[in-house]
């Protein structure tokens, strides 16, 4: 019988994930007091050589170690945006999380995905360029075309991201989670199951399977695009393989891309029974539709708060 470490290597060796890089190196561009906390503008490199530009936001007149939180942006059809609208720079201020942990004692970092914000080739800014689809789009079938694909490459880049936050002198690295909504959502549930430095992790309006989504015509954003996962893996098979370790999934009742989540959550939920952790995953549902509400923001911000101080 598979057990889930052994579904964990499998799935790893299945998407080409090289293990995660011990190194956490990092320069630093510019630093901008926030009262609360220091905004710092970074940049690491990922495995392939890529640059990725972030913010690390470091709480100020705290005792350290401090949690920390690595913040996966969203979509939302703005490429233009990423982590700028994490930090409340740009966008939509539901989606400021890093704003409201760094006040709470969070030390955060916000990267941006690949094709958003200061990773397009042609972008500048937080301004949208008209080639911002048409270059996300060749990132996904360039990849694919050679036997690789836009998720391992996400993948490896938030690996990269949690090395850097994991080893802060002012970061506890055994306090260490990742959020998200969307297509961060997404991405919350691919590296909370296969890479087991996360301890814990919230995933919100992306909690829908592979079998919803095509029954009900529902898009499927780029980095999901797996060949043959189809029987393989779905978000239930990722959600099980975050065991024991806390998780947070939200959805909203009219929301096509967390449609099912009740249903992921509860065929996933034996694994939590089995690890004696059941209550270690959480569903809150609620009305309306895929945007970030208010109440929403709060509850994720507010559990990140209280489960980011237990000691995991």
């Amino acid at each position: 019988m598979t057990t889930l470490d052994d579904f964990r290597r499998e799935t790893r060796h299945w998407l080409g994930l090289a293990p995660p890089p011990r190194e956490g190196e990092f320069t630093t561009d510019h630093v901008a007091p926030q009262g609360a906390y220091e905004r710092r503008h970074i940049v690491y490199t990922a495995p392939d050589g890529d640059r990725i530009p972030a913010f690390l936001l470091v709480p100020l007149g705290r005792r350290s170690p401090c949690p920390g939180v690595l913040v996966h942006h969203q979509h939302n059809g703005e490429r233009h945006l990423g982590k700028s609208e994490v930090c409340g720079l740009a966008g939509d201020p539901l989606q400021a999380f890093g704003v409201a942990l760094a006040e709470r004692g969070f030390v955060v970092l916000a990267p941006d995905s690949i094709c958003f914000e200061d990773r397009r080739p042609d972008g500048v800014a937080v301004e949208p360029h008209p080639n911002d689809w048409q270059q996300h789009y060749n990132e996904m079938t360039y990849r694919l075309i050679r036997g690789d694909t836009l998720m391992r490459k996400v993948l490896e880049d938030a690996a990269a991201g949690l090395s850097v936050l994991a080893a802060l002198d002012v970061v506890d690295a055994a306090r260490v989670g990742i959020l998200g909504h969307s297509y961060g959502g997404n991405t919350v549930l691919f590296q909370a199951a296969l890479d087991e430095r996360v301890r814990f992790a919230c995933t919100s309006g992306a909690a829908c399977s592979y079998r919803r989504k095509m029954r009900r015509g529902t898009g499927i954003e780029m980095a999901e695009v797996l060949p043959n996962v189809s029987g393989r893996l779905d978000v239930d098979d990722l959600l099980r393989l975050a065991a024991p370790r806390p998780m947070l999934v939200v959805s909203a009742i009219g929301d096509p891309y967390s449609e099912d989540a009740s249903e992921m959550v509860r065929l996933a939920l034996p694994a939590y029974v089995a690890a004696n952790a059941p209550m270690a995953l959480e569903h809150t549902a609620y009305e309306g539709g895929h945007a970030i509400t208010r109440d929403r923001f709060d509850r994720i911000v507010e559990w990140i708060a209280a489960v980011g101080m237990i000691d995991h």
